[in-house]
């Protein structure tokens, strides 16, 4: 097994961001038919206008077009998380299509956690702050008894100048400026995890570490509420390696002892990178779960 260093440096590799929909535009783009140009070839005697290849025009189906539209209300903020959004009926009528064709929409923007539906009073904007959302990118569940959430200590917070690979899997500048957060995360008492963490420092200015202190939900709450930024999905890569000296001292465990390590890179809508996050588990009472589907 590879050791463990003490900055859990992991190379990885993440997608880059996809641009949303203008704001404010029609409800339902049509795509333009393109001409196809010519180019004058010149010989000694004559010139000849010859067809230029171009790119066939692509085509997205309507559903995915209305649900591209309704990302970019979530994104502006038009609906905030925890809202109602309008129903099915109101939102046909503003874009003018159908109603299954809205409702094909949100069941892919359900499917992708971005909303979600409650029996008998509507569709609403999903949130950190929802129970259930707690748990979406925290893997590590006990073996036994009810996954819970860890209690954190925070071991460094400041303002840093962004590495070169931290730079390239969040999309920045190297040397642009990032806030770094080091914490130890601790489940019934027991140092379970160590964290490191990189937050673009122009979207998460005036973090500090007396305010992550403070608040009491978890940190994508945090991250929501205060600075606008909502997890939407994460790429993560895992493997197996040995605690180093660094390792070992925080979670109170033998020089060797294997772990658990991971690389995530989180994203927010347009599928902009907006965490880098570097993690060793102890998984002598823990395991890592996915659900695949």
């Amino acid at each position: 097994m590879n050791p463990a260093s003490s900055n859990l440096t992991n190379n990885a590799t993440a997608a880059s961001g996809a641009v949303s929909p203008t704001a404010g535009a029609p409800a339902t783009p049509v795509a333009a038919a393109a001409s196809t140009p010519v180019t004058a070839v010149a010989s000694s005697n004559t010139t000849t206008a010859m067809p230029v290849a171009s790119a066939a025009p692509t085509f997205s189906p309507l559903y995915q077009q209305i649900k591209a539209l309704i990302t970019q209300s979530l994104q502006s903020g038009e609906w905030k998380p925890g809202e109602l959004i309008p129903s099915e009926v109101e939102l046909a009528g503003r874009f003018k299509v159908s109603q299954g064709t809205v409702r094909k929409a949100i069941d892919e923007l359900a499917a992708e956690n971005l909303v979600m539906r409650r029996q008998g009073k509507g569709t609403f904007v999903s949130t950190h702050h929802e129970a259930r959302a707690h748990f979406r990118f925290l893997r590590l569940v006990p073996d036994e008894g009810v996954p819970h959430y860890p209690e954190s200590k925070f071991i460094e917070v400041k303002r840093v100048r962004a590495p070169a690979d931290v730079a390239r899997l969040m999309d920045l500048k190297s040397g642009d400026a990032v806030i770094f957060i080091k914490r130890v995360q601790y489940f019934d008492g027991v140092p379970t995890i160590v964290e490191e963490l990189w937050l673009p420092g122009l979207i998460f200015k005036g973090l500090t570490a007396e305010r992550l202190v403070e608040y009491k939900g978890p940190m994508y709450g945090l991250f929501e509420t205060e600075f606008g930024t909502r997890m939407i999905r994460a790429s993560e890569q895992i493997r197996a390696v040995c605690a180093d000296a660094g390792a070992a001292q925080l979670l109170n465990i033998d020089l060797g002892t294997p772990l658990l390590s991971s690389e995530r890179v989180s994203f927010t809508y347009g599928d902009k990178p907006v965490e880098l996050r570097r993690g060793l588990y102890l998984t002598s009472r823990h395991h890592y779960q996915n659900e695949l589907s």
